[in-house]
């Protein structure tokens, strides 16, 4: 299909769509499944498009923006470039959830949460922390990897000057990796409701799972945990462990909290004004991933995955209208306009346009004599002179 220059002009996208209409497709479909967004931009804009020109879009996209942002990433690596951006509390959060791909297979997607810390406020009579302004980086990858891929966002949170840093975790040791590579001197909190999974185990252990009597010992504990901190319940477990050396669900609960004794100093996390939970990790598992790419049938190829979360994590951080002309941008390079011929076209009279087709539709057989283009010929008698002069008689 060829172009005039006034879709050049007008700074078309390759396709029939008009770049508003490429981009809100593109936009509807990051928030919901192919099919439904074809149908619902047909409502809005009035145009018919398939669900499989909203899926080629859509994952064109996502790819042009994964690759801005690893351009972005070795950049910074190359560079090091100072990070304006001068952050006061800031939280760091991260864990991981499962996505199905195609032949039954799940495959881990990788989240960091980044937000601010405000102040607390009580609540039913609780110091109860908040965390806001909320950006995400999401990939499917290794957790070496998924380190080096986000620095980008990391820097442009600017992490590495913030006044101080907590990174609220689970226990997983690539998540200790993950923060030794981007604040290592972060304040290290143990997710409190991870914390709470391991000591369930030892209550059920002792009480019968789902007991009424290991609920009000979990509860007893965790209250003490929270307003007294670790000592007491650790010496607590160790004597449990000496009463009973071969059972794995104290000795191995024991021997995890008793490594992350530091990250479980919740007393003083909650007076110095941190949030002791990543629930914001949690909730981002499920609006950036599991929104978009677990729904129900779903099943994707393996390498539209990262597309799909590279437009998810610019639509949940609220930069949608910053980033998209970035990916326009870089979309006109991969695809540009393919310009019209320039020539204008001949310019023929009728019978010459009739002789041109007859000898199209006739192939090699010959074209009518008297339908073929011949030289215009004038006719004698018009450039006689004409009017009762020519017959008047001389006197």
């Amino acid at each position: 299909m060829a172009f005039s220059p006034l879709d050049e002009e007008l700074e078309l996208l390759a396709g029939k769509l008009t770049p508003r209409g490429h981009e809100q497709l593109v936009r509807l479909s990051s928030y919901m499944p192919f099919e439904q967004a074809a149908e619902l931009f047909e409502d809005f804009m009035g145009i018919h498009v398939s669900k499989d020109v909203g899926q080629r879009y859509t994952e064109e996209a996502g790819a042009v923006y994964e690759e801005l942002q690893a351009e972005e990433v070795e950049e910074i690596q190359k560079k090091r470039p100072k990070t304006r951006t001068m952050a006061g509390k800031l939280q760091v959060s991260a864990d991981g959830c499962m996505v199905p791909l195609l032949h039954g297979v799940w495959a881990e997607v990788k989240t960091v949460v980044i937000g601010e810390v405000q102040p607390a406020v009580l609540k039913v009579g609780e110091r109860v922390v908040r965390t806001r302004n909320l950006s995400y980086f999401s990939r499917k990858t290794g957790s070496e990897e998924f380190e080096r891929l986000s620095l980008g966002e990391m820097h442009r949170r600017g992490v590495e000057n913030a006044k101080v840093v907590a990174a609220v975790m689970d226990g997983a040791e690539w998540l200790q990796s993950f923060t030794d590579y981007h604040c290592p001197k972060a304040v290290r909190i143990l997710d409190f409701a991870h914390a709470a999974e391991h000591i369930n185990q030892i209550g059920e252990f002792l009480h019968g799972e789902h007991s009424a009597e290991s609920k009000a010992w979990l509860e007893k504990h965790l209250h003490e945990l929270k307003h007294e901190g670790p000592k007491k319940m650790l010496l607590e477990f160790q004597k449990l462990q000496r009463k009973h050396p071969q059972e794995q669900a104290v000795s191995g609960n024991l021997a995890y909290l008793k490594k992350r004794e530091e990250q479980m100093q919740y007393p003083k996390f909650q007076a110095q004004g941190w949030p002791i939970g990543s629930g914001i990790v949690e909730s981002a598992n499920k609006l950036v991933v599991e929104a978009r790419l677990k729904g129900s049938g779903m099943h994707w190829h393996e390498r539209h995955v990262n597309p799909m979360l590279a437009l998810r994590t610019m639509i949940c951080s609220k930069r949608w209208k910053q980033e998209w002309s970035r990916i326009e941008a870089r979309l006109r390079v991969k695809r540009p306009l393919q310009k019209a011929p320039s020539t204008a076209p001949a310019v023929l009279t009728e019978m010459e346009a009739l002789a041109l087709i007859l000898k199209e539709k006739l192939g090699n057989d010959p074209v009518p004599l008297e339908l073929s283009p011949q030289k215009r010929r004038t006719c004698s008698w018009k450039n006689f002179k004409h009017g009762k002069a020519l017959y008047q008689h001389k006197a």
